[in-house]
Order: C-alpha cells, then sequence, then structure tokens
C-alpha cells in the first residue's frame, strides 16, 4: 500500500471514483460509517485513510507517533457527524507534555508560517511547557479559548482521551478526569467543519486505538 500523496489520491482507496470526482478535496471525502471508525496502527504505513500536511508522523510498533510537526496536522479521511465521540489512547514522552488534536475542522489546513489559526476546536492537553489544558475555537491562543482545571501530563504515562460534542456541547476527558468543556451556540459544523486530526507542535507523542463514534 502506497503513502498518501498530497497532490492525488492515495492508491487503492476504495472511495477514490468519489475523490476523483471531488477533486481530492476533503468534501470527497466519505462520512463516518455507521459501524464508526477505529484505527489501531498496527502497519508499516498510515495508508489512505489519512492525508498528512507535512509533518513527521510515522507508525512506530503499533502507535502513531507526532513528534515536531509544528501544526501540520494528520488529517482523517473522514467526515464527522455533528455529534461525536473520539477516544484514543496517548502518551507522551517529553516532560513538557502538549497532546494536540483538532476536531471539526476542514480536512487540509496547516501551517505554513510560525502563525497558525486551524479551522477546527483545537484540544491541547499539557501546553505551554505543560502549565495549561486548553481548549480553544479555531485560536489556540485567542482570548475566548477555554483553560481547564490544572492537570499536568506525566512524561510516559498513557491517558485514555475521550472528546463528545452533543449540540454545542463539548467535552474533554483525560482517564476519567474531564479537563475541558465548552458550550458554543454556534458550533462548528458542516463543511469546512467536519474532520478530525492529530496534531503537534515539537513534543514527542504516540497515539494509539483511535474510535471514532457516534454518542448514544
Amino acid at each position: 500500500m502506497t503513502k498518501p500523496s498530497r497532490t492525488r489520491c492515495p492508491a487503492f482507496a476504495p472511495w477514490m471514483l468519489l475523490c476523483w470526482t471531488a477533486a481530492c478535496t476533503p468534501q470527497g471525502d466519505p462520512p463516518l460509517e455507521a459501524t464508526g471508525f477505529h484505527d489501531d496502527f498496527e502497519r508499516d504505513e498510515l495508508g489512505p485513510a489519512w492525508h498528512n500536511t507535512g509533518g513527521p508522523y510515522e507508525l512506530v510498533a503499533g502507535e502513531l507517533r507526532a513528534h515536531g510537526a509544528r501544526n501540520r496536522p494528520l488529517w482523517l479521511r473522514r467526515r464527522l457527524p455533528d455529534d461525536v465521540r473520539i477516544e484514543f489512547d496517548v502518551h507522551s514522552e517529553s516532560k513538557d507534555g502538549d497532546i494536540k488534536v483538532e476536531v471539526f475542522g476542514d480536512g487540509h489546513s496547516h501551517a505554513t508560517t510560525t502563525s497558525y489559526t486551524a479551522t477546527s476546536y483545537v484540544v491541547i492537553f499539557g501546553g505551554w511547557n505543560n502549565r495549561y489544558n486548553v481548549l480553544a475555537r479555531m485560536d489556540e491562543h485567542g482570548k475566548d479559548r477555554i483553560e481547564g482545571p490544572r492537570f499536568p501530563v506525566e512524561q510516559g504515562t498513557t491517558y485514555h482521551m475521550k472528546i463528545e460534542r452533543q449540540a454545542g456541547h463539548l467535552r474533554v476527558w483525560a482517564n476519567d478526569t474531564q479537563i475541558l468543556e465548552l458550550d458554543d451556540p454556534k458550533p462548528l459544523r458542516g463543511k469546512g467543519h467536519d474532520h478530525f486530526a492529530f496534531n503537534n507542535w515539537r513534543s514527542d507523542v504516540y497515539f494509539d486505538n483511535l474510535h471514532i463514534t457516534t454518542p448514544k
């Protein structure tokens, strides 16, 4: 299986015809399957389900490693429903923690300079030298970002993360502790706000066991 290309549809994708028709835009990506989406990363290459915008993402011993991506996300080629539950395991091998994902983004945006404004909600666990947990609506440095209670990332410790949105209510857990919550009266949804991504600045982070489903 070949690696995804930034300019062409990945080889052997079952939705290749649809992708060609939509000129390989994120709007040509298939919706989330009725059974949800799962990735355990137990293979050698990322494959056609993922769109790498230029970050150094790699599969190592059955985990997805992100290291020094500098806001060049790895987008999942699935369109999210408005209400969704996203779960994954993660550990940071950096003392700074800095675990980062994007939810309800456009499926292709990435940093081209040191400045980056997302198209998504940005979830950051242990950011800014492991001082802050942040849920931001597109601008992680914005004054409207939500800062959760102090809960530092312990280097080498695996956390089970859960992100859930129902209507405009977005919540984030690390293990069984809710660390972030946002009620958005104008939630990001629809075209341009319907993709999930793993992201990273410069920490050394390992993701595993991604499950995306619709909340019951």
